[in-house]
């Protein structure tokens, strides 16, 4: 007992100098900062992951600014579906569809609506129809022969009435407003007059006319036309053209 106690303060001397030297330095606790993990990570140990937070570039263009106006716009920070722009492709231009009219070799005749432009005359332009007789009736030169003529030629015809002591060089167009009716007869529903429309064959006018009866031949038809050279009949299916004036006969069927 006297030795271990002779021992006892040498030992403490020791320790106490060590200590404050330095050599026998504990390290405390390290605070590292970490994310903290949710309910599953704290239940079950799993490790936590943080998000990858993206870096949007402030450059003012291009995917990455697509990008982080799509980070902005979601909801909680996930990022929206991308939308991909379709890659431009060819540009189709379709030209502008222009009214089907007849040429200049239409012959006018009566029932024919017509506006006339004389251009810098405003009491001479307007709609004329020719009459019964196949003429029209313009002021300051009285009665124009129209029937027979083309729209060409009747402008020509009133240009040469004009300059005969009335205008001295006057300019004249004359334009189809709308055309003489067609005549469909037989056996349709209504037979009848119809106005005419720019193109239009049998099968659409036995149609504008209500369609067959039920006794109707639907096969063919006759079909009376006047022209410059005369008037005819003609036996034709239901696709043929029709054109103003012509009158349409639906027979009837034997059978």
């Amino acid at each position: 007992m006297p030795v271990a106690r002779a021992l006892r303060l040498p030992i403490t001397a020791i320790i106490t100098a060590l200590a404050l030297s330095g050599c026998m330095r504990t390290a405390g606790p390290v605070a590292v900062a970490q994310p903290q993990a949710d309910l599953d990570s704290m239940a079950y140990g799993q490790t936590y992951t943080a998000p990858v937070v993206p870096v949007a570039d402030n450059s003012g263009g291009g995917a990455i600014s697509a990008m982080r106006s799509a980070f902005a716009s979601s909801p909680r920070g996930y990022p929206a579906p991308a939308y991909v722009a379709p890659a431009p492709g060819p540009v189709v231009y379709a030209a502008p569809v222009e009214p089907v009219r007849y040429d200049g070799g239409y012959h006018l005749d009566a029932g024919d609506k017509l506006r006339v432009v004389v251009y810098g005359q405003e009491g001479l332009t307007n709609t004329y129809a020719i009459d019964a007789a196949g003429s029209i009736t313009m002021p300051l030169i009285g009665s124009v022969p129209a029937r027979g003529r083309t729209p060409a030629g009747l402008a020509g015809e009133i240009a040469a009435k004009l300059r005969n002591g009335f205008i001295r060089d006057p300019s004249v167009a004359v334009e189809i407003e709308s055309y003489r009716p067609f005549f469909i007869l037989g056996e349709v529903a209504a037979p009848g007059q119809y106005p005419y429309v720019p193109n239009m064959t049998v099968e659409s006018a036995v149609a504008i006319a209500g369609g067959f009866s039920p006794r109707a031949r639907r096969d063919s038809v006759t079909l009376t036309h006047t022209d410059a050279s005369g008037s005819g009949r003609f036996v034709v299916p239901l696709g043929t053209p029709i054109s103003p004036g012509d009158t349409v006969q639906v027979g009837e069927r034997w059978f």
